[in-house]
């Protein structure tokens, strides 16, 4: 019955595992409260002006949207600094890495990325029946060396998310320069920076220069994390208006909806809200490097909103320990860091709550005396 003339790369492929939603572990534990530290949203949700246009907003629901995204265009082209030429669209970047894959990847070309790096630039470029090269991370970095080197004549995409999730480190300013002129100028570099707002990091500079100076350069938005509108799906390119131009017919029409089409922009205007989400994760960031440095387990350091730590345990019991006491996290197992657990950033109150917590079940776990 099924015996149809499937693309050969899909067998054994599985979806992608989003961390398990808070009804599910409430139903399964019992739980009345559960703290979600899974998917690197922002604790504090989104901006107050996005929740009051929601409460008082008559769309009606029966129309198409804008397929252009005209309005949010141009308030993302203003606010970013570019031509309205310049921006593609996605429904979250998940739709921007499958516009890509299927515009540049197809069997005979391959494609370079970090190991661990967003599992979706691998998973899209095997549907495509592309070569995929992964080349380790150094310390939770990317190894810039040994990917410029990976790249031959049939290269195509290159892939780097800066900073990386999982490990959250970004690359310094002059290592990428340094590595954007090794790339042969027909493979396409993508810049993931889907956390570029919680950068604090002295050696980053903005990346949005690279665009002229190397016109294979692509930049990669999203309102998910600090903007805190995951669900309403909205990520964006930032390209040369000739790739963009490329790109956009591979696009599906009407990709972003009318709510998130205007959500989406009343978020990016208020960015006083978003310096003041950046500043408490810095606080909250601390908690967790305070705990690493007390018991001794080694941590990447973090420029995004979530924190990548060794529990010197199975990642898997310290997940499930953690889920059972009403705390939803990643185990590192999932995610190419085996003994890691990679957490959210949450409120003050949610961090202290968890790691308190992580204490114990480590104490269990016999990591702790």
């Amino acid at each position: 019955m099924f015996e149809m003339k499937w693309k050969q790369q899909l067998d054994g492929m599985q979806a992608y595992k989003p961390g398990k939603p808070i009804e599910e572990v409430q139903r399964e534990f019992g739980l009345q409260e559960v703290v979600k530290l899974a998917s690197n949203e922002n604790p504090f949700g989104c901006s107050p002006k996005v929740t009051a246009y929601l409460h008082n907003s008559a769309v009606n629901h029966a129309l198409y949207p804008d397929g252009y995204a005209q309005n949010l265009r141009t308030t993302v082209a203003n606010h970013v600094g570019v031509k309205e030429t310049q921006l593609l669209f996605g429904n979250g970047s998940d739709d921007i890495i499958a516009i890509l894959t299927r515009a540049l990847l197809y069997p005979g070309v391959n494609t370079v990325m970090a190991d661990p790096s967003f599992s979706q630039y691998a998973h899209n470029a095997e549907i495509e029946g592309a070569e995929v090269r992964k080349i380790s991370c150094i310390d939770g970095a990317h190894d810039l060396d040994a990917m410029a080197a990976a790249i031959d004549e049939n290269t195509s995409i290159v892939w780097v998310c800066s900073p990386n999730n999982p490990t959250g480190v970004v690359i310094a300013d002059t290592d990428l320069r340094a590595f954007l002129a090794k790339v042969p100028s027909d493979v396409l570099v993508v810049l993931d920076e889907a956390y570029i707002e919680y950068v604090t990091h002295s050696g980053h500079k903005e990346t949005l220069p690279l665009i002229n100076e190397y016109p294979n350069v692509l930049l990669m938005r999203t309102f998910s994390k600090a903007y805190g509108l995951a669900s309403f799906r909205v990520g964006y390119a930032i390209g040369q208006p000739e790739v963009i131009a490329k790109l956009d017919p591979v696009r599906a029409p009407f990709n972003n909806t009318i709510l998130s089409q205007a959500v989406a922009a009343i978020a990016i205007s208020d960015q006083d809200y978003i310096k003041n989400c950046c500043k408490a994760n810095e606080i909250g960031k601390k908690q967790y490097v305070d705990f690493c440095e007390k018991h001794n387990l080694k941590y990447y350091p973090s420029d995004t909103n979530f924190i990548l730590f060794d529990t010197k345990a199975n990642s898997d019991v310290v997940f499930q320990e953690l889920m059972k006491r009403g705390f939803i996290i990643r185990s590192g197992n999932a995610l190419g860091a085996p003994g890691f657990i990679r957490v959210t950033i949450g409120t003050e109150a949610q961090n202290a709550a968890l790691l308190q917590h992580l204490e114990a079940v480590l104490k269990e776990q016999g990591v702790f005396a």
